[in-house]
């Protein structure tokens, strides 16, 4: 198996903090920012390992070598005038492999790369790894469909009032290379300089190519700015990268949708309805910064009654990935219930009305997001304003803290002991960071009065 990375980015950016250095070879933890890549690839059986170069091409030569220093193979094919992360590949092209992983070099990551290899489908021409971040107003961001098929890509800079699902294209790539042809034969006519999302991707789309979606909670990110190199340095200091392998349970919030993070304004069937509980952003970022997971469950029948899309419905949890984007926050992960055991509505769908083990006091959604995730239960908390939240996390065998705002119509008169009481999400958080290292049981405690 062949890893090809670009590394011919002049890091412009960087430039105070590189010393002339291309982007790659910046320092995190005492080795270049590419030495990662290279041990990453091993760690996981990659040992033949293709480098694209550019600026600063004799720096990286003089590091590597031909990679036996760390018991891999590399080679370089090095470009003239910069031809785009796209434009490099191109150029390589008679030297890749049929299928091939490709990352950027100005990236950190801890991925299962052997995992994402066997999740990559033959028949498609590239999977992509997903992710949620801190910042999707100025990501490349991707759509999906049902079966994880991409469906749309949106370059930044994004139109102003449209929403979309906080679904980052974090630059790391299986790829088929029989997809790259046509655009090869094409693309060696000019030599034009082209980019992987904002060109490769789209022509590939254009000739009816099919490319997946491959989300993970693993850790990627990337170091291209002097605040984000920053962030990167921290992470790995503070054990953050090393605990990001889907190796590592971590332990994850998990939150109620209307009335805990957004106010409850009966069935919401519209994008426009989403509307942030004050402090509620703050809140999910309090737990992203904390290294813990943002994890959503919600009960949505309105979509049994009829009244709202499954499309429909992404396109409400667009807008509250979008309001919380814009507050550096973001949801890890987010799972609804669709049905509704009652019947009688005007527009119900009958292929949804039964009584399931997602809905909530049900279990099966925990249940899935604890297996997809890699959960550590012992450190991990439901937060949510109505009884069935309390009691599916009883079930579930974790705490729970409840959120006894300015109720609802659709909320509960009685609930279930919660562990703990708090007025708003924000002060739920707020308790549970400084609980969660705790295994033993507590008494109840008003957190607000």
């Amino acid at each position: 198996m062949q890893l090809v990375i670009t590394a011919g980015g002049k890091g412009t950016r960087l430039k105070e903090l590189t010393g002339g250095l291309p982007k790659p070879m910046v320092d995190v933890g005492g080795k270049p920012l590419l030495e990662h890549q290279v041990l990453l690839a091993r760690k996981y059986g990659i040992r033949d390992i293709l480098i694209l170069t550019g600026f600063g091409a004799e720096h990286i030569k003089q590091h590597f070598g031909d990679g036996a220093a760390w018991g891999v193979s590399i080679s370089y094919q090095h470009e003239e005038q910069p031809l785009g992360t796209a434009g490099s590949l191109l150029n390589a092209f008679e030297r890749l492999q049929d299928v091939f992983v490709m990352m950027y070099g100005d990236t950190l990551l801890n991925v299962d790369l052997r995992r994402m290899l066997a999740f990559h489908d033959t028949c498609v021409s590239a999977t992509l790894f997903l992710h949620p971040n801190d910042h999707p107003q100025d990501s490349d961001l991707v759509e999906l469909n049902s079966e994880n098929q991409v469906q749309a890509l949106h370059s930044y800079p994004h139109a102003p009032g449209q929403y979309f699902q906080n679904l980052v294209n974090a630059a790391l790539y299986v790829i088929s290379k029989r997809a790259l042809t046509d655009v090869w034969q094409q693309w060696r006519q000019n030599l034009k300089a082209l980019d992987v999302c904002r060109d490769l991707f789209p022509k590939l789309l254009a000739q009816g190519e099919i490319l997946q979606g491959y989300r993970s909670r693993e850790y990627i990110k990337d170091a291209g700015t002097p605040v984000r190199l920053q962030k990167v340095r921290r992470h790995y200091e503070s054990g953050r990268v090393q605990a990001g392998s889907l190796e590592t349970a971590l332990p994850a919030v998990f939150l109620d949708r209307d009335g805990t993070l957004n106010y409850d304004h009966g069935w919401i069937n519209d994008p426009e309805k989403i509307s942030l509980l004050p402090g509620a952003a703050d809140a999910i970022k309090a737990i992203n910064d904390s290294g813990c997971l943002a994890v959503v469950v919600t009960n949505q029948p309105v979509i049994a009654r009829g009244e709202c899309s499954e499309a429909r419905m992404q396109q409400i949890h667009n807008r509250l990935d979008w309001l919380l984007g814009e507050a550096h926050a973001y949801i890890d992960a987010l799972y609804y219930c669709p049905h509704h055991p009652h019947s009688g509505f005007p527009l119900e769908r009958r292929d949804l009305k039964i009584a399931c083990d997602c809905r909530k006091p049900g279990t099966a959604l925990l249940e899935t997001a604890k297996q997809e995730l890699n959960i550590n239960l012992n450190r991990s908390w439901m937060i949510g304003d109505s009884d069935s939240d309390i009691r599916a996390a009883t079930k579930f065998g974790i705490p729970a803290v409840l959120v006894n705002r300015n109720q609802g119509p659709n909320s509960e008169d009685h609930y279930s002991e919660p562990r703990l009481r708090s007025r708003t999400v924000s002060e739920a958080v707020n308790a549970v960071l400084n609980e969660q290292f705790s295994l033993q049981p507590r008494p109840v405690v008003a957190q607000s009065q």
